[in-house]
C-alpha cells in the first residue's frame, strides 16, 4: 500500500495503459481520479476501483481547471499526476497536413502542459508531489508513420527533465516512462486502418525488441506506479524505457 491516502489524477484513464494504471494505483491505496473524454470508460473503470470519473479533454484548458478544482473537492488534493491521454493518425509525413499536426500536438504534448500547469501550484504549495508523464520510445528514436507523434513525444521528454529541474526545490519529482510496443488500442488499431502496411508496421516494432513480443498494459502500469512512490523519492527527470529492451522502431 504504497500510496495510502494519495489522491491520484489519471489522464486518458478509460482504456490501456491509463486503466491499467489506474487499477494499480488503486491497488497501493490511492484514490484515483479517472478521467477521459470517454465519461463512460471512465465510469466503467472507476467502479472496478472505488474510484470517481471525470469527463476531461486535455485540450480545453476551462475543463481542465475545473477537473482538478473537482477532484481537489471530492478526493482531496492531487498528490500524483499521471499525464496519459494520447492520441496519434497513421500517415507518412508527407501525406499529412497542419491540422492533423495540430490535432497530435494538442492532445499528446500540449495536454501535458495544459493538465501539469494546474495542478503544479498546489503541489508547490504542499511542498510533495509527483508527475509521470507517459511518453514513447517513438519520441527517443523515432516512429515511421509518426511523425509527428514522435515529435510530441519527444517534446514531452524534454519538458519532463525541465519540470523536474526547477521543482526538486519543492519535493516534487518529475519523470516519464517510454513504453515501446504496447498492446493498447492505439496500437492495434493500425492493422485495422491500413491493412498489411499497418501490420508490417506493429511486427517491424515487436522485431525492434530484444523480448519480441508485444508489452501489456499493466507492465507499463507497474513502472508508473513505482515512479509514483516513494521507493523513486530519489529518481527525479529521468525516461524509464518499457519497451522490452527495444533497439529500434
Amino acid at each position: 500500500m504504497r500510496l495510502a491516502d494519495r489522491t491520484a489524477l489519471v489522464t486518458g484513464g478509460a482504456s490501456g495503459i491509463g486503466a491499467a494504471t489506474c487499477r494499480r494505483l488503486a491497488a497501493e491505496g490511492a484514490r484515483v481520479a479517472v478521467t477521459d473524454m470517454n465519461l463512460d470508460g471512465a465510469r466503467a473503470v472507476a467502479d472496478e476501483i472505488d474510484g470517481r470519473a471525470y469527463e476531461l479533454d486535455v485540450r480545453s484548458p476551462d475543463q481542465i481547471d475545473a477537473t482538478v478544482k473537482a477532484v481537489e473537492q471530492e478526493l482531496g488534493p492531487v498528490d500524483v499526476l499521471v499525464n496519459n491521454a494520447g492520441y496519434d493518425e497513421w500517415g507518412f509525413f508527407t501525406n499529412t497536413d497542419q491540422e492533423l499536426w495540430r490535432r497530435v500536438l494538442e492532445v499528446n504534448l500540449v495536454g501535458v502542459l495544459a493538465v501539469t500547469h494546474a495542478v503544479l501550484p498546489g503541489m508547490q504549495e504542499r511542498r510533495r508531489g509527483r508527475i509521470v508523464n507517459v511518453s514513447s520510445e517513438a519520441g527517443r528514436v523515432g516512429s515511421s508513420g509518426s511523425a509527428v507523434y514522435s515529435a510530441a513525444k519527444g517534446g514531452v521528454l524534454g519538458f519532463t527533465k525541465a519540470i523536474a529541474i526547477e521543482n526538486g526545490r519543492y519535493g516534487i519529482t518529475c519523470n516519464a516512462v517510454a513504453p515501446g510496443p504496447i498492446e493498447t488500442p492505439l496500437l492495434m488499431a493500425a492493422p485495422e486502418a491500413f491493412g498489411d502496411l499497418g501490420k508490417k508496421l506493429v511486427d517491424n516494432m515487436i522485431g525492434g525488441t530484444v523480448l519480441r513480443r508485444l508489452g501489456q498494459p499493466d507492465e507499463v502500469a507497474a513502472a508508473i506506479t513505482f515512479l509514483a512512490s516513494d521507493d523513486a523519492s530519489y529518481v527525479t527527470g529521468q525516461s524509464l524505457g518499457t519497451s522490452g529492451g527495444m533497439v529500434r522502431l
